[in-house]
């Protein structure tokens, strides 16, 4: 996955301005395709037989996008994840990515746009994630509760802080494994 730095507030309406540049690059294809949602940007390749030159001209093309558009390419942020789901995985592993002279780092978990992914793909990280943000979230519920706050007020705090982070992207990760999704609603 391919991230720039996220632009502060002050130079926000400058980034306005060149997001019309921002949708220019654009890349699908049955096996690489570009995700790209404000300032994260994600490049996914399906890689078969060891065949990578389309993935890894993707993001040179990425790269050589970015500096003409004066866009920076952070890569302390840039991770690479890699889902294979043979058995055994082949060695060597692959070769990593490198921009500008930086390796990227290959990672088990990513967290992307708020969804915890790993390399699996059996949303593990993502229900613990949630388990522990529902815990904490239900303790200041917990906390308001004791103020004897009015019940109403209690409903719609767990609508919107409670519910809305437990809920938030259940289109992705609501049909993993009953039992993990069933763990992480009765653990409250």
């Amino acid at each position: 996955m391919l991230g720039w730095e996220t632009v502060g507030p002050t130079l926000w309406p400058a980034a306005q301005e060149h997001r019309r540049e921002l949708s220019d690059f654009q890349y699908k294809s049955e096996l690489c395709h570009v995700q790209k949602f404000a300032d994260d940007t994600a490049i996914v390749g399906c890689i078969r037989s060891g065949q990578e030159d389309e993935y890894r001209e993707l993001i040179k093309d990425f790269i050589t996008w970015c500096d003409s558009n004066h866009l920076l390419l952070n890569t302390t942020k840039t991770r690479e994840m890699v889902v294979d789901f043979r058995r055994p995985r082949p060695h060597p592993e692959p070769e990593p990515v490198i921009i500008k002279g930086d390796c990227v780092e290959v990672v088990h978990t990513y967290k992307y746009l708020g969804v915890q992914l790993d390399d699996k793909l059996d949303w593990t990280a993502n229900t613990d994630a949630l388990c522990r943000k529902g815990q904490s979230r239900l303790y200041f519920l917990r906390r308001l509760a004791s103020f004897n706050i009015c019940k109403k007020l209690l409903q719609i705090f767990y609508q919107s802080v409670v519910a809305s982070a437990l809920l938030y992207a259940v289109v992705c990760w609501g049909a993993a494994s009953r039992r993990r999704t069933q763990r992480a609603w009765t653990n409250w």
